[in-house]
């Protein structure tokens, strides 16, 4: 079982900066993809990013430029720093890690969430 806290969200302003954090504890298989997805009411859950083991990332296109996804493997913590946040960025910002095991299968976990809200 994976345990995966989320912290770093809140409000920002509108072209200012927030740097979410998520923190894995448990059973934590290599390789493993990690990545952020958000969700804001009314509109379907959306790929933030997303970053393998090794280090290769991939972004949505909606913040492209301007977010950045990391992961500290000795850690166990993923981060997304964001910047030039915009009012359409706003949303709960989940947590995901996903690994495959041969002959098992395909795991994934999410986190509780974390809000973040962004001031015009």
């Amino acid at each position: 079982q994976v345990h995966l806290v989320e912290s770093g969200g809140g409000l920002a302003q509108a072209g200012g900066s927030l740097r979410l954090s998520c923190t894995a504890s448990g059973n934590i298989f290599t390789p493993s993809t990690m990545g952020w997805f958000r969700q804001a009411p009314g509109i379907e859950q959306e790929l933030v990013a997303t970053i393998s083991s090794n280090g290769n990332t991939f972004y949505g296109d909606s913040v492209k430029g301007r977010f950045t996804i990391s992961r500290d493997n000795a850690k166990n913590t993923l981060y997304l720093q964001m910047n030039s946040l915009k009012s359409e960025d706003a949303g709960v910002y989940y947590c995901h890690l996903e690994y495959e095991l041969p002959s098992y299968g395909a795991y994934d976990y999410w986190g509780q969430g974390t809000q973040v809200t962004v001031s015009s």
